[in-house]
């Protein structure tokens, strides 16, 4: 029973947030949720808010107009108060997810909006819990076993969104000795494990695109790079359980597959072969194609094809990828409560499915 808890909720209009959302007002029935909400140019906080709450369930919830890329939040004083007297654990999901963000701007949303938080965190006097969902990928451009105290060993970062979340959680940890804090790191997240849904169709989901399409076949990557791959529904009920598991207070978790659940793109590839029914893929070196081969392509190809060569950039680096996250903390925090990811190869046919039903995000698919 939790009845007087009020979790602080941002990002809750986002991918995992929206699924968030849902699994705190399902696991927690006697919390109430304050959810910090951006507006949008054509949409109210409130009516973003209205999209991803059950109307039974309106009661619990208060929906706070705010921006953590402004100071306090974007709140009035007496606001940001209220909030900080009555708030007991703070989510922060709320991030910049693009790749072609400038340093400058990733982090003003990223790092300073972190701060933002902890800075909030430490204002709020009955706090029980700061859950900081970070990324995997902070791990940049590493290769092995990737250990989950691990942050900064000198590597390199593939874009800013790295980077900026890499000091993020670097922020965070600095602050462990003052908060009670977990940091939770998804890897690469997919639609639902069951249902396929999703309503974020990048990262493995575009390549898959232009596979179907019969637009590409050409994989610039290598057959033995590793996919780590987590399905929404898992990544929401592992965040919920921990912001509430005070064994969880200073730890580090990857939400990952881990060694036992990630793919391999072969893996991954031949399996759209069967279901799409196409021609096997062809891999090349990243490093020559986009050295030599691209520039020449970029110059003799037009229209989709072309299209396909300047989306495809911001992904190239996670083609070639041979790192695999440790899962030991995870095992440890989250089987005993029945939560642990199922393995990719288990459930991709229900993201293909998906993916064909709604033609890739175009089309609405009712629910099941």
């Amino acid at each position: 029973m939790h009845d007087d808890e009020l979790i602080f909720l941002t990002g809750a209009t986002g991918f995992v947030g929206t699924q968030l959302v849902a699994e705190l007002l399902r696991s927690q029935p006697h919390a109430r949720l304050a959810l910090l909400i951006r507006p949008a140019k054509d949409k109210s906080a409130e009516e973003r808010a209205q999209a991803i709450i059950p109307a039974s369930e309106l009661v619990r919830v208060q929906v706070i107009s705010g921006d953590v890329s402004q100071p306090n939040c974007g709140l009035d004083r007496g606001t940001y108060d209220r909030l900080a007297s009555e708030t007991t654990r703070v989510i922060h999901s709320a991030a910049t997810v693009r790749f072609d963000h400038t340093l400058g701007e990733a982090r003003n949303m990223n790092v300073e909006g972190t701060r933002r938080l902890l800075d909030f965190a430490a204002a709020s006097r009955r706090l029980r819990r700061f859950a900081y969902v970070g990324t995997a990928y902070v791990a940049g451009q590493r290769t092995g076993l990737i250990r989950e105290d691990e942050l900064s060993v000198g590597q390199g970062y593939r874009n800013t969104y790295e980077q900026t979340k890499a000091e993020a959680e670097a922020l965070v940890r600095s602050r462990m000795n003052s908060l009670p804090a977990v940091v939770l790191r998804p890897s690469i997240i997919v639609g639902d494990s069951q249902t396929g849904a999703t309503s974020s169709f990048k990262m493995m989901y575009w390549p898959l695109k232009i596979y179907a399409r019969r637009l590409w076949r050409t994989v610039p990557g290598y057959p033995d790079a590793v996919l780590d791959v987590v399905p929404v529904d898992y990544v929401a009920k592992a965040v919920a359980q921990l912001a509430f598991d005070d064994k969880a207070v200073g730890e580090v978790v990857h939400l990952c597959a881990g060694p036992r659940g990630s793919a391999t793109i072969q893996q991954i590839a031949l399996r759209a072969v069967e279901y799409f029914k196409g021609p096997e893929p062809r891999y090349i070196n990243p490093g020559v194609f986009f050295a030599a081969i691209r520039p020449l392509l970029y110059l003799t190809l037009w229209g989709p094809k072309r299209r396909v060569l300047v989306s495809g950039r911001a992904y190239r680096d996670y083609f070639s990828m041979r790192m695999q996250f440790d899962t030991t903390n995870a095992e440890r925090l989250l089987e005993p409560a029945g939560i642990s990811p199922p393995s990719v190869m288990d459930y991709l046919d229900r993201l293909f499915q998906y993916c064909v039903a709604s033609d890739w995000g175009r089309k609405t698919v009712s629910a099941q």
